[in-house]
């Protein structure tokens, strides 16, 4: 399962295949209370349907209402919108009013049309390889540029250029393959972290599964591995085995605030004091 941004243009590419023009909609700058933070997207298509979300729900029926008015403008299926634009929400009290957005809040956007899904492509191949990309973009011309991304490396936009951030942000270390495991594993993949599984036991490394296409399994006890991994300030690390014993091995090569255990109190109960037990 791919982060949410990465579903939205996966389905985005999907619909440029079969045909349909779409439209593609970036959160760039809010003021006071938003429901989406910079950087969330929104796909439109010719025809209404929609993925992802830029207000929560707020401002989705009128970015809808403007891509088919562009659609039936030309009275073809290609939009009318041949660059990128600016699109403001809740400037007035009014219009925040109107379009529900909470707390007086102000959204800007930036609407691009989709017209050649190359870059869609590209990018989507290089975060599937758990590579961090970040995709330009051009206002004046439309052009997208992609290239390498760092851990931390926040979204920017002056007005002239917007750079994102796709991939996975954060690592998130699993020692254990269990059924826990697995779950958090599905929640951290669409948060953006890259997610690396740890279990010596394989009898429990063997269900990770075929479904669990994002999770990257590495061999080796957990102590070698975190050392190995060099955790740094955007890596968690969490041991979730219910084995004292790799959880605790876990845990000796990490600072008090990196990582955590989760266990039952008589066994967290021996646990150092740097490691977190939730019980």
């Amino acid at each position: 399962m791919d982060s949410l941004d990465l579903r939205v243009l996966s389905e985005a590419l999907n619909w440029r295949r079969a045909g349909h023009a779409v439209t593609l909609v970036t959160v760039v700058e809010t003021w006071g209370s938003a429901p989406r933070p910079p950087g969330a997207m929104l796909a439109v298509r010719d025809d209404g349907l929609v993925s992802g979300s830029v207000s929560g729900g707020c401002v989705e029926d009128d970015l809808i209402a403007r891509t088919k008015a562009n659609i039936q403008s030309t009275g073809a299926d290609v939009p009318t919108l041949v660059k990128p634009a600016q699109i403001v929400y809740g400037v007035s009290k009014e219009e925040a009013t109107r379009f529900g957005l909470p707390c007086g809040g102000t959204l800007r956007l930036v609407q691009e049309p989709l017209l050649d899904p190359a870059w869609v492509e590209k990018l989507l191949e290089r975060t599937a390889e758990h590579q961090l990309v970040a995709r330009t973009l051009t206002l004046a011309t439309g052009m997208v540029v992609l290239s390498d991304a760092v851990r931390g490396q926040a979204l920017q936009f002056d007005g002239v250029t917007l750079s994102a951030v796709f991939g996975p942000k954060w690592r998130l270390l699993l020692i254990g393959a269990g059924q826990l495991s697995q779950a958090v594993a599905r929640i951290a993949a669409m948060l953006d972290f890259e997610v690396l599984v740890c279990d010596p036991r394989e009898e429990y490394a063997a269900t990770l599964g075929i479904d669990l296409q994002e999770v990257q399994r590495i061999d080796g006890m957990p102590d070698d591995v975190v050392r190995e991994l060099m955790p740094d300030a955007h890596t968690a690390i969490v041991a979730l085995t219910h084995d004292p014993k790799l959880d605790l091995i876990s845990n000796e090569r990490q600072p008090p605030n990196e990582s955590t255990a989760a266990g039952a109190g008589r066994i967290a109960a021996p646990r150092p004091a740097s490691v977190g037990a939730a019980s």
